[in-house]
């Protein structure tokens, strides 16, 4: 069998070194043809090495000629478009989207025009552009596998549901490092605090998220669209041993439910090898030493992001884009030390209070909200 073909935009994040873990264990199954990052040239150097990679992408042009310099006989290309074309060249058989933010969109649109397999991480994509997401996979023929290990459960989850239509689907949150904490420590909480999640190893970016469960709001609208479930039908519970990944209910009151150790490299795997499962070097579950399965309402006066998330796909359009570029901008001012913890969700507020609506939004129209949004969001944050 010949090993099938990776690109990963997002190589030097969480997600993509743990794709490159992946792809070290089963070096006969996966060849990685082209990797990207933006700022991590160092890291990127190391892994294209490493992986013999014969197509490297450094965003940022400052790093460019550093990167190009310390790999000789490897293709090296500058900026997103490069990118952007190269998820599509016929090499390539499986695009990991593991970037960041926003800045995922036009690459993972690439990939899927390309009518490429899809092992999607970037959950702002589907986020801000859902519907054009969903709707260019459809038109293209492309498959898309969720890497989040929520969605990976789901989906999991329904390859037992022998077509039945999904009652509810219970999306599991960790609760982040603040779950017992009361809202008023919360609120002087500093970013070394937020950044340690109780579970998962994750980029400062979603940690941040995590903590403030608006990485729960981005995943029940992530949801909406991956498994076409209107998000009435979301239900998020706190459940802070990680163990219940997620969980799907049927009308006769039956619960699917997809369990493991808290580890990404298990639904990174399954999206990329899909129909296989493929042996998996780590951690098992135990259950001679669960002890105890703990579930809770999540608290939306302590977590407002939640709602937000919630109120967002409620309101429709280019709400959600304008909320999630509200976040991001929140996000990075909290973690430059420029915004207190609680008032990253005032901001997203804000935002959506002030945010031009459009019913049913254009690409053009997607990109346009997130500038006028973080613009929106900036204009209340205090300058570096």
């Amino acid at each position: 069998m010949n090993p099938k073909t990776i690109a990963i935009l997002g190589s030097t994040g969480s997600i993509g070194t743990q794709t490159l873990d992946v792809v070290r264990q089963h070096p006969d199954r996966f060849r990685v043809w082209m990797i990207s990052a933006n700022n991590s040239a160092e890291k990127l150097v190391q892994q294209a090495r490493a992986f013999q990679v014969p197509h490297v992408v450094i965003c940022n042009p400052a790093h460019y000629e550093r990167v190009k310099e310390a790999l000789p006989g490897t293709q090296v290309h500058l900026g997103i478009e490069a990118a952007c074309a190269l998820v599509q060249a016929p090499q390539v058989d499986v695009v990991v989207a593991a970037m960041v933010g926003f800045s995922g969109l036009r690459p993972t649109l690439g990939a899927l025009r390309a009518g490429k397999t899809l092992a999607l991480a970037n959950k702002e994509t589907l986020v801000a552009a859902g519907p054009l997401v969903m709707g260019e996979a459809r038109r293209c023929g492309a498959r898309i596998y969720p890497v989040d290990s929520e969605h990976s459960a789901i989906f999991q989850c329904l390859l037992g549901a022998g077509g039945n239509p999904v009652e509810r689907i219970h999306l599991t949150a960790s609760g982040g490092p603040f779950r017992t904490w009361p809202r008023e420590e919360i609120a002087l909480a500093r970013k070394e605090q937020a950044l340690r999640h109780p579970n998962w190893d994750m980029g400062a970016k979603i940690t941040i998220d995590s903590a403030t469960m608006m990485n729960k709001g981005l995943e029940v609208i992530e949801a909406r669209w991956l498994f076409d479930v209107d998000a009435s039908r979301i239900h998020v519970l706190v459940h802070p041993e990680s163990v219940i990944h997620s969980m799907v209910e049927f009308a006769d009151g039956a619960v699917i439910a997809q369990l493991g150790c808290p580890d990404m490299r298990l639904p990174i795997q399954l999206a990329m090898a899909y129909p296989e499962r493929l042996p998996l070097e780590g951690k098992r579950l135990d259950f001679s030493t669960l002890k105890n399965l703990s579930f809770f309402e999540p608290d939306r006066e302590k977590f407002p992001c939640l709602q937000l998330a919630f109120d967002a796909i409620s309101r429709g359009g280019n709400i959600p884009c304008a909320m999630n570029a509200a976040n991001e901008a929140a996000v990075a001012a909290y973690l430059q030390d420029r915004i207190s913890f609680y008032e990253i969700p005032s901001a997203i507020a804000r935002v959506l209070d002030g945010v031009d609506f459009a019913a049913s939004p254009s690409l053009d129209d997607v990109f346009a909200t997130h500038e006028a949004a973080y613009r929106l969001a900036e204009q209340s944050f205090p300058r570096v």
